[in-house]
């Protein structure tokens, strides 16, 4: 009984589910720094290492806005949880610290950033099968704007963002 517990733990640890703690600052006021999140790892299809072997199959593309916890493009050891601004093929301008895709006059409606973003980025061309990510806190937040490696491809994606189960439950996705 205890091997069969262990498998199905293992299984849904793996293959499921990802279980992190919010380590810093950059997501702050959707995620504080100490909360601890679930991560949905089927949330786009099937992106899994097993025993050496990464097994990517996409059923679903990442959509604007989404949470998405990932591996970091500059160091694929280390996982980063961030807000996907930029899809694959678009254009990404910061200017004054307002974020605009493909020279749309109108800046993207950030009212989750609980500061005013200060700053002019870019422009960024996201390229095929990649993805463009910010942090909430965007003042804060090492994120595409400053990675040697700009964008996070579909295969270092690890899972998106569910729920919020620590110090309270929030839904995030």
């Amino acid at each position: 009984m205890i091997v069969v517990v262990l498998i199905i733990v293992m299984f849904v640890n793996n293959v499921v589910l990802i279980n992190a703690k919010i380590p810093s600052e950059s997501m702050e006021k959707t995620i504080m720094t100490g909360d601890r999140i679930f991560g949905f790892r089927l949330a786009y299809g099937l992106n899994i290492s097993l025993f050496g072997h990464e097994i990517s199959k996409k059923v679903k593309d990442p959509e604007r806005f989404d949470i998405i916890i990932f591996k970091y493009p500059d160091d694929e050891k280390q996982l980063f949880i961030k807000r996907l601004i930029g899809l694959p093929g678009e254009k990404v301008q910061i200017t004054d610290g307002k974020v605009y895709i493909n020279d749309s006059e109108v800046p993207l409606d950030d009212s989750f950033v609980a500061e005013t973003p200060l700053g002019d980025f870019g422009p960024y061309e996201v390229p095929e099968n990649c993805y463009f990510m910010l942090g909430d806190n965007r003042n804060h937040s090492k994120d595409s704007r400053y990675w040697k490696n700009s964008f996070v491809t579909f295969d270092e994606i690890v899972g998106k963002a569910m729920i919020r189960y620590y110090p309270s439950v929030k839904l995030l996705g």
